[in-house]
């Protein structure tokens, strides 16, 4: 499936990175033919405008965006038409859930939880920390009712909301301070968004917001002490171990990330059955390729880290992931306590949750123990 190879800067740090990724970009399976027009029908498109939260063309979660827009324009026949705008070129990066409820644009593209200060239930539908995992994420989406809960999320605002992507478990982030014990913790200043950066304000760390392209520059300025972003494929990208000496693992905060797109309910419902069938189907086979791409792509970009960038690559300890697991429980049933449909949507994930671990302990961790060699 050809994406377009992402191009120019993607911010300090990104450029040499980036061009070193080009090649990675391109998916191996052929992309999807498009239809042929029906015959009698009109050949005007529809031409919609995307915004996302993301670097124009960043690897993996920009080129996520084009190649879902792409999907769309190919699988319609060219009956829609999707221009894709990136953070900044026609709203700011924090302001694509207004500008796609107001109508400035059809789609959006980025996580829920950035999203908190409009619906505290939102977070519940991008990470949970210690929650659950990409496969494990998609399960509840599509077939535990998770789906249905987030469309009535969105729908006071005027937003049909689509799973649009995975980045799989990610990194805990890059750290200009060791993280030996809890209090290491404290008064760090780190960019961390949704339910993680409020665990982080529980631990006496201090949460910081930014977009993905101001990253670099605060890490290197010290104006914040740490920062998470994805994981290998796009920290290289960024050029973070050039601003940061520690890369900490896992992502207890988030191990499955679900990105989404956003669709202004009025545009979406003006298509025909046929066309929401195409926008539905699109989402969810950029939703599976961008977990497939990420899994493809960071191990190569870790290695690259570690052996070309001598990046000190280090397990969180055990007492630090312990206390932080118990807080992520406090602040989790908090957030489902400040309102009804955070109450609904927190209870439903919980009891996902208590299922599916159930089934996982005796599938992929009993097979991954298994093949690892360590006694089950």
């Amino acid at each position: 499936m050809k994406r377009r190879q992402f191009l120019g800067r993607l911010g300090s740090g990104a450029v040499v990175a980036g061009a070193g990724l080009a090649a990675a970009c391109k998916p191996q399976a052929p992309a999807p033919q498009a239809a042929p027009a029906a015959a009698g029908r009109s050949t005007k498109p529809v031409k919609w405008k995307m915004v996302t939260t993301w670097p124009k063309n960043f690897p993996g979660l920009g080129t996520g965006a084009n190649y879902f827009a792409e999907l769309i324009t190919q699988l319609s026949g060219g009956r829609i038409e999707v221009k894709v705008y990136g953070a900044k070129e026609l709203v700011p990066a924090f302001e694509v859930f207004d500008a796609v409820s107001r109508g400035t644009a059809q789609l959006g593209h980025g996580a829920a939880y950035y999203w908190k200060g409009k619906s505290q239930a939102a977070q519940f539908f991008a990470a949970v920390p210690f929650g659950l995992t990409a496969d494990e994420m998609n399960a509840w989406l599509y077939h535990g009712g998770g789906m249905q809960l987030w469309q009535e999320t969105y729908a006071p605002f005027g937003l049909v909301p689509l799973a649009c992507g995975n980045t799989g478990v990610q990194m805990a982030g890059w750290f200009n301070r060791e993280i030996n014990t809890l209090d290491d913790l404290k008064g760090l200043k780190m960019r961390i968004p949704g339910l993680g950066g409020e665990v982080l304000a529980r631990a006496g760390g201090v949460p910081v917001s930014l977009p993905g392209g101001e990253l670099f520059t605060s890490l290197q300025s010290g104006a914040i002490d740490a920062t998470e972003w994805v994981g290998p494929y796009n920290d290289l990208a960024f050029g973070l171990y050039k601003a940061a000496k520690y890369y900490y693992y896992p992502g207890w905060h988030e191990p499955g990330t679900t990105l989404e797109c956003m669709v202004n309910k009025q545009a979406f419902e003006a298509l025909s059955a046929e066309l929401q069938a195409i926008v539905r189907g699109a989402a969810r086979i950029a939703n599976q390729d961008m977990l497939a791409e990420y899994n493809a792509r960071n191990n190569q970009a870790l290695k690259t880290l570690v052996d070309e960038h001598q990046v000190e690559l280090r397990a969180l300890p055990d007492e630090v992931l312990r206390r932080l697991k118990t807080l992520s429980d406090e602040v989790v049933a908090e957030v489902a306590d400040k309102d009804a449909q955070s109450r609904r949507v927190y209870t439903a994930f919980r009891d996902f949750r208590e299922q599916v671990t159930a089934w996982s302990n005796v599938s992929e961790r009993a097979y991954l123990d298994a093949r690892a060699g360590v006694r089950l």
